[in-house]
């Protein structure tokens, strides 16, 4: 009988050694420092205009805060000021954003200001889009232009990667966040060396744009929805229901994505696309009222501080039209991202579960909910899961998202993404 033969187990990758890691300490401290202080810069002016737009400006003029005539005007205008900035300002405020993703190109320092004005601009003026890719990128340019002047030794493809991580961190609060995204990165790549050695660098970044964030703004995403407790048979059908009718209602708005971006395409001045975005966004507003505006994280505190406040025909309808604002706005060209809108999207879809199940637990039904619109809208699987749990902060909730997120992820993969190429067709 012929000897059985092992074959031997594949060697691992070595570990590298403290030297070689120690340099990387310093240039991820001050990228996530600078990082999250450009963020909460941007953040926190963007706030202090909207409060003049949205408060002293329409009471001076005698007109409600957010009745439908305010809110017209506030939109239109929005896309008449960030149109006039992408048409006249250098750079013209970056490449088109419907090609943008978290993965951000370097740009020419030349572009960062024009695009820090737009989003600016955007996220007081009140359409549905948030400000982690404008933000990013804006980062990524800073980083790799200082980086390379003051730190000329330094490999040039590190700055891209600590000042994405260190954004990220600063944008949720947290290092792990950041660790999800270039883990998730990097299995896409070939990598040397072990997976720990790889993050080193980009965690510190991360962990320090996250402290910087913490100390500057204290930010929480924790909605206070009551916790889950341990889960019953019923919950994990509810789960996979809602996370997979999230995925299906994501998905839609990632196939017309390509066909609205081209309509708006077709007018090809930036003065003729971004108002007729603002005018159609007015016209949602009209529909979904204003906590349908803006990027939406405030908003999804006011849904659910109050579950049981709103019917379920309300809380479909402002689903629908979020949704909607939300294609439209990153169509047309305003500047902003998709993940904070895809939130209150996945927010409202779960309370409207609940609304028409009251057994379904409306923790259970936002967070799986969120899981599901962010897996159709970004295609990040680590990112959504996190967020979907952050949202809820119930420890039980996680066995049933991690489960739910299987067959919403065989509804989203190898399908179009809501993010184009320069020619206009879909990334897959």
């Amino acid at each position: 009988m012929a000897q059985e033969t092992t074959q031997p187990a594949p060697p691992s990758a070595p570990t590298a050694p403290a030297r070689a890691l120690l340099p990387f300490i310093l240039p991820a401290v001050v990228v996530g420092v600078v990082a999250s202080l450009v963020f909460t810069g941007v953040s926190t002016a963007a706030e202090q205009l909207q409060r003049v737009l949205w408060g002293p400006l329409p009471d001076a003029l005698g007109v409600g805060r957010y009745s439908v005539l305010w809110m017209f005007v506030m939109l239109v205008a929005s896309g008449l000021a960030v149109g006039l900035v992408v048409w006249k300002v250098p750079g013209h405020a970056g490449p088109d954003p419907a090609t943008l993703g978290l993965d951000a190109p370097v740009l020419p320092p030349a572009v960062l200001p024009g695009l820090v004005l737009a989003t600016g601009l955007m996220l007081a003026g009140g359409p549905s889009l948030g400000p982690e890719n404008p933000v990013i990128a804006v980062n990524v340019g800073l980083a790799a232009w200082l980086g390379g002047r003051f730190l000329p030794r330094t490999p040039g493809t590190l700055w891209p990667v600590l000042a994405e991580s260190a954004t990220i961190g600063a944008l949720f609060g947290t290092p792990v966040a950041a660790a999800l995204v270039v883990s998730e990165a990097l299995a896409g790549r070939p990598m040397r060396g072990r997976l720990w050695d790889n993050l080193f660098a980009p965690l510190t970044a991360g962990a320090c744009g996250a402290m910087t964030t913490a100390l500057v703004d204290r930010p929480t995403f924790d909605l206070g929805l009551p916790p889950v407790g341990h889960p019953h048979a019923r919950d994990l059908p509810a789960a996979l229901v809602i996370a997979s009718v999230a995925a299906l209602l994501g998905m839609c708005a990632v196939r017309a994505f390509p066909y609205v971006h081209a309509g708006f395409r077709r007018l090809r001045h930036p003065m003729l696309m971004l108002p007729a975005g603002g005018v159609v966004l007015g016209a949602l507003a009209a529909l979904g009222g204003h906590l349908t505006l803006f990027k939406g994280l405030s908003e999804i505190g006011e849904l659910a501080r109050d579950p049981e406040g709103w019917s379920a025909g309300r809380f479909a309808t402002m689903t629908v039209v979020k949704l909607a604002a939300l294609l439209v706005a990153a169509s047309c060209g305003f500047r902003g991202g998709r993940i904070f809108p895809a939130v209150f999207v996945g927010t409202a879809l779960g309370l409207t579960a609940h609304a028409l199940v009251p057994a379904v637990h409306p923790s259970l039904g936002v967070a799986t909910a969120v899981l599901g619109m962010l897996l159709a809208i970004t295609r990040q699987g680590w990112v959504s899961l996190f967020t979907a749990a952050v949202l809820v902060a119930s420890p039980g909730i996680l066995a049933l998202l991690c489960v739910a997120s299987l067959p919403a992820w065989l509804l989203v993969t190898g399908r179009p993404q809501m993010q184009l190429r320069a020619d206009g067709t879909p990334v897959r």
